[in-house]
């Protein structure tokens, strides 16, 4: 299976500093599995790690960003699309994908990844749980979506390791055939 996913991930800001080597570990893990990826990047945060260590495994990764991201010079050649309306680059990116993946980042990533969300209710998301990063939107699933959305416990996925986040990815795409 060669999965297209759409990435929020952030290495700015307070959180966790293993973030970074976070991406790689996904990049790498995710590419080597086949997998498409598709990067968020607005604000001038790109996912640099991830996108070197995909791209190092061979992978394919894409860029769809705002008009502020320019890509450093060792990234010239991945393909980017900027558009620059936020809702309609959520949008884009949730329409060209089968599944949402979140890393433990930046609230402006999981801010993105809920714009993305919200323009495609039925694309599974799945977030790796790293120190608990996602905790309070596990709640939030439990208590609020699991009462409004169908199946949110099929679309809503919380992984705990990279390894075990690419079950849970390819499982929600699987259900969505």
């Amino acid at each position: 299976m060669t999965p297209t996913l759409a990435v929020f991930a952030s290495d700015r800001g307070p959180g966790d500093p293993q973030r970074a080597s976070i991406m790689s570990e996904f990049g790498l893990v995710f590419a080597r599995k086949g997998a498409k990826l598709i990067c968020l990047a607005e604000d001038g945060i790109v996912p640099v790690p991830l996108i070197t260590a995909a791209r190092a495994a061979g992978g394919v990764v894409e860029v769809l960003a705002d008009a502020s991201v320019t890509l450093p010079p060792a990234l010239a050649d991945v393909p980017i699309s900027v558009i620059p309306d936020q809702r309609a680059r959520h949008a884009a990116l949730a329409e060209r994908t089968q599944a949402l993946v979140a890393l433990p980042g930046s609230l402006s990533s999981g801010l993105a990844l809920f714009g993305a969300w919200s323009s495609q209710h039925n694309r599974p998301v799945i977030m790796l749980n790293h120190h608990r990063a996602f905790e309070v939107i596990r709640g939030f699933a439990n208590d609020v979506l699991s009462h409004s959305v169908n199946n949110f416990d099929r679309n809503i996925q919380f992984a705990e390791t990279v390894e075990d986040l690419w079950g849970k990815t390819v499982w929600a795409v699987e259900q969505r055939r």
